[in-house]
């Protein structure tokens, strides 16, 4: 049996021995999102899992229960998804950005009050959404004295291209957990009442396993010295438990600033949402 490092299948003697090593607990963040026909829908969050479980496994620290629902129509999502999805049911495990930035709130509440000195945020699903959750975690940090840091799995990847539903994504996706890879289907966007494209990437047919092979190598290695980074910023201090008040004062202050948050609103240079779109009513989300 390989090393256990999810904080769901620890004993509690384990995970205080964990613990005492490393007090870094890892966050998986993702959602499911169509990446074309070829690929499962849940890709982003299967790989921020592999990132942290390896990552736990090699450095140390605990790897937290995955948050599976993210930000996705709001703001400028919503252009990108009429371009690449359509109308299409787009399966998609999207919540408005405001009610992550509660739940994350209250995650690393539930992190700090467990004992952790620091998290470590990894988010399979980026393009400018991490942004919004890097301001909650420094907020929370500043408040609470927790570092928290917050990482785009691509980042730890700066020597590859990275893509949506392209060649780096589905290559990684494909070493991952090559059961969930049917290149066979690359074209099926081609038939009729198919759903068309479902978001895949231009250079989907370059992916290869053996490329999946060099980028989640790369991101792994990467990713020890964020982690050493960040234990060397893990306070030092006991925390004092976290109650709820002061939780929920720094949600109603970050939603004061709503109009800041990177998903709350179009990029400048994008294209209005088609009045008949689906997607047209998340173009501005309301706070």
């Amino acid at each position: 049996m390989r090393n256990r490092v999810r904080w769901a299948e620890l004993r509690p003697d384990e995970f205080t021995a964990r613990l005492s090593e490393n007090p870094i607990v890892y966050l998986p963040v993702g959602l499911c999102e169509p990446h074309g026909h070829v690929a499962a829908l849940g890709l982003d969050m299967i790989l921020a899992d592999y990132i942290c479980d390896e990552g736990a496994r090699r450095y140390g620290g605990i790897v937290a229960p995955t948050q599976g629902y993210h930000i996705h129509e709001s703001g400028y999502h919503a252009q990108w998804l009429e371009e690449t999805v359509g109308e299409t049911n787009s399966r998609l495990g999207g919540i408005p950005p405001q009610v992550l930035c509660h739940q994350f709130l209250y995650q690393l509440r539930a992190f700090a009050n467990a004992g952790f000195k620091a998290a470590l945020v990894i988010t399979g699903h980026g393009g400018g959404n991490e942004r919004d959750l890097q301001t909650w975690g420094t907020a929370f940090f500043e408040k609470f004295g927790m570092p928290v840091q917050v990482l785009m799995s691509m980042e730890l990847t700066p020597d590859h291209r990275g893509d949506h539903a392209g060649k780096y994504e589905i290559s990684a996706l494909w070493y991952v957990r090559p059961e969930l890879v049917d290149m066979s289907l690359l074209n099926r966007q081609h038939e009729a009442g198919s759903g068309g494209r479902l978001a895949l990437g231009e250079n989907a047919s370059e992916a290869s396993q053996e490329y999946g092979v060099t980028v989640i190598t790369d991101a792994l290695e990467n990713l020890e010295q964020r982690v050493a980074e960040l234990r060397a910023r893990a306070t030092e201090a006991e925390l004092a438990p976290i109650t709820y008040e002061p939780v929920e004062a720094l949600y109603t202050d970050l939603c004061q600033h709503m109009d800041t948050w990177v998903t709350a609103s179009p990029r400048s240079n994008q294209k209005a949402v088609s009045a008949e779109s689906r997607w047209k009513p998340y173009e501005k989300p309301n706070p």
